[in-house]
């Protein structure tokens, strides 16, 4: 055999498409990343303004009219009300002014981003010295000593991830890519839904009580972990129940190829490109950040919408699993139906044997 006929027998059409596939991928991979991470702006940041009544729109205006439109300013009622809107995540900051003083104060929130925060202190400062006044910057939900630029959260959410399409994808590789029927999926599931309570619970101590990186009730960090694990494994399930072995390409290019870039980890939300900023929420990666930040340092607020996000790619998954379980494969055929029988004649008695010779 030439080697042509060789390569012709070895590198089959299915093979070669699936090659050129991850190829694709790993330059969706590069450019996802690169495009998202590359160059970091604040863009429309939401931001509240406490000012007098007769100089907060002037202020607004200015603050609306920076060179890039960096933030997305509107007058609060005064400081109580700025630090609550942040804590419930509506605002990222407020520029608190006082009309007796030469110095004003700025509230920020590095649990939601430290990278956020120092960029808000930055604008705030240059805006304040044109007009010859200086700013106090306080932080009103810090970022805990051991999350380096507020990180933790992101990489504990990415962990659960790739615990969840890995998983899944153990489970197609070794027992086939869809399920054979409905009781298949459903064990199928269920052992996806244990490995999520495990997966879950074991995030949640390490960052937790184990390494101190992230305050925040650990139960509830345990809920959102089994969560976030289980909606990726059950939308793995789903894909290659689906597509086959294209399905674990497909998860990753949903998890980690638009998912992590997206997510507001390494810079949050308000920092990345339109495109990454609007699809990061809708993805588990950018759902369970958002969430895991909210737990650990704005007190549980804003995670309705993330868990409900969490909650549609599970249950998609597990639909789809379930359904393409219950349909026909190509080459199954239906049971034969039992043929009606007749009764039988009953075969005579066996001839009795000849006697032995004497």
């Amino acid at each position: 055999m030439t080697f042509v006929d060789e390569m012709k027998t070895a590198v089959t059409p299915r093979a070669a498409l699936l090659v050129i596939g991850v190829l694709v991928l790993q330059l969706l991979f590069i450019a996802s990343y690169v495009g998202a991470l590359h160059d970091p702006k604040p863009r429309d940041v939401p931001f509240g303004v406490v000012a007098p009544e007769q100089s907060a729109a002037q202020l607004v205006d200015k603050l609306r009219s920076l060179p890039g439109e960096p933030l997305d300013p509107r007058t609060v009622t005064d400081e109580a009300t700025a630090r609550r809107e942040i804590m419930n995540r509506d605002i990222d900051g407020a520029l608190i002014v006082d009309p007796a003083s030469k110095t004003d104060t700025l509230l920020v929130a590095s649990g939601g981003g430290t990278v956020l925060s120092s960029a808000l202190t930055t604008l705030a400062t240059r805006v304040e010295a044109s007009q010859q006044r200086e700013v106090k910057t306080v932080d009103v939900a810090p970022a805990s000593a051991k999350d380096f630029d507020g990180l933790s959260a992101f990489y504990l959410v990415v962990g659960w991830c790739v615990g969840g399409y890995l998983c899944a994808s153990i489970l197609a590789i070794s027992a086939g890519s869809r399920p054979a029927n409905r009781q298949r999926a459903v064990i199928r599931l269920g052992t996806m839904a244990l490995y999520s309570i495990a997966g879950g619970i074991g995030g949640a101590v390490i960052v937790g009580p184990i390494l101190d990186a992230l305050p925040g009730s650990v139960m509830a960090l345990w809920g959102l972990g089994a969560l976030v694990v289980f909606a990726v494994g059950a939308i793995t399930l789903g894909l290659q129940a689906l597509t086959g072995i294209v399905g674990i390409g497909l998860a990753v290019l949903i998890v980690v190829i638009a998912g992590n870039p997206s997510a507001g980890g390494a810079f949050p939300l308000p920092m990345l490109p339109p495109f990454w900023e609007a699809i990061g929420p809708a993805l588990p990666p950018g759902a369970g950040t958002w969430a895991a930040r909210s737990i650990a340092y704005f007190e549980g607020n804003a995670v309705s919408e993330p868990l409900q996000v969490l909650s549609v790619w599970a249950l998609a998954g597990a639909v789809i699993t379930f359904v393409m379980a219950s349909l026909r494969r190509p080459g199954d055929t239906p049971a034969a139906p039992a043929a009606l029988s007749t009764p039988s004649t009953p075969s005579p008695p066996p001839a009795p044997s000849a006697p032995p010779a004497p």
